[in-house]
């Protein structure tokens, strides 16, 4: 675990590709889902169609390492995306460029191209990410306990990569937390 989170990045949100239905916090650290469509320029990088936003930062090689807070959400997203994913229709498998997991209706998933149900120990309130890019390996575990999740492997990138992220509906308020970049912290060793 702590050979993992040495890889930590400060991953912030990109203002940019996030989808106009979709409400950031001034540093950039959390994302909802509003009612409203905000009053946001239309650019090339931004999601209009679905409810995702993407880290500012990419990555072309090497280990990194980012955890969400997912306390309080009925349904989220949550991976990386290659560069050129398609801003408008979209499906969420490697085949497409997203390598993700998500909740939705009560369930876990890894969303593989076909999904793969996942059956997790409890119901993670953090959720770290893990890529390493060069051996083609993209994980998720629970942040809490260290439980591993899931992992995507053998993917062969062949361009950026991007933080993923995607708060689900609002769903009349059920699911209004926001998804928060947590800091990583590294327990030293006794």
């Amino acid at each position: 675990m702590k050979t993992i989170k040495q890889h930590a990045v400060n991953v912030t949100l990109d203002p940019d590709t996030a989808n106009p239905y979709l409400i950031l916090s001034a540093d950039g650290k959390q994302v909802n889902h509003g009612d409203t469509r905000q009053n946001v320029p239309d650019t090339p990088k931004r999601f209009n169609r679905y409810y995702i936003v993407l880290g500012k930062e990419g990555f072309s090689s090497g280990k990194f390492y980012y955890e969400v807070q997912v306390k309080g959400k009925t349904g989220w997203s949550l991976g990386v995306a290659k560069e050129s994913v398609s801003r408008g229709e979209l499906f969420l498998s490697p085949e497409y460029g997203c390598w993700t997991i998500w909740l939705r209706d009560g369930t876990y998933a890894a969303l593989a191209g076909p999904s793969v149900p996942l059956s997790l120990k409890g119901k993670p309130q953090r959720v770290g990410v893990f890529v390493d890019y060069d051996a083609g390996l993209v994980s998720f575990y629970d942040a809490d306990c260290w439980h591993h999740i899931y992992s995507f492997t053998s993917v062969s990138f062949t361009e950026k990569i991007y933080p993923y992220f995607s708060p689900g509906v609002n769903d009349g308020g059920s699911n209004s937390a926001p998804l928060i970049i947590s800091p990583v912290y590294i327990c030293p060793i006794k």
